[in-house]
């Protein structure tokens, strides 16, 4: 069987860089939905992905979902709905989780502000030690600078960064990412794909058109 590139199904894609991992094949929570092709860059643990999804509780509901072909560098921080407290209320203090008769005092979730789910798009590519606060959504093709906090949605193909991160510039003209985005060649088969890496690679723009 010939190979079209590596197995979307790996831990690792390449073995002999174990600081890369294919995030999918590493989670274990129902409520992260990771895409194929789509890795995490840690040196001290890149299959410890879900330890960078903070304050994800399965009552809440909220799902992370990301899509293929995503490229995260170390130190993300998805910070979920549960890190959410009530802000209608005289004090925002969480007394209800320090027990010893202060349980009585959970919150009701209306009261919360919940967001709902993060959503990444395919082709996003996340600087080192990025911190994505919840509900927030990211375009396919987005790039996020290092040292950023996202707490707003990103447009597609947009370069962002900052605390808090706002759009720097798009990639590409309008005309340009309408068409990326109908092309979806995230979507493509493996050996598509593979047979067509120096056109994904090229800087010459002109050249995806001319795919079939």
């Amino acid at each position: 069987m010939k190979l079209h590139g590596p197995n979307p199904n790996a831990l690792y894609p390449n073995e002999q860089i174990k600081s890369i991992c294919y995030i999918k094949n590493a989670i274990t929570r129902d409520n992260i939905i990771v895409g194929d092709y789509t890795y995490y860059d840690d040196i001290h643990g890149a299959e410890k992905f879900e330890e960078h999804v903070t304050h994800h509780y399965e009552f809440i509901g909220d799902k992370l979902i990301i899509g293929k072909f995503c490229a995260i560098a170390k130190g993300i921080e998805f910070v979920m709905n549960g890190a959410n407290h009530r802000m209608s209320s005289v004090t925002t203090y969480p007394f209800n989780i320090m027990a010893h008769g202060w349980e009585q005092a959970v919150p009701d979730l209306k009261d919360l502000p919940i967001k709902g789910d993060t959503v990444i798009g395919n082709d996003v590519w996340i600087g080192q030690n990025v911190t994505v606060m919840p509900g927030v959504h990211i375009g396919n093709g987005a790039v996020i600078a290092a040292n950023s906090t996202v707490v707003k949605d990103i447009p597609a193909y947009s370069i962002a960064g900052g605390n808090p991160c706002k759009v720097i510039r798009q990639r590409f003209d309008d005309e340009m990412i309408e068409y990326l985005e109908a092309l979806k060649w995230w979507d493509w088969d493996a050996e598509k794909i593979f047979n067509n890496l120096e056109v994904l690679c090229s800087s010459d723009l002109t050249r995806i058109k001319e795919i079939k």
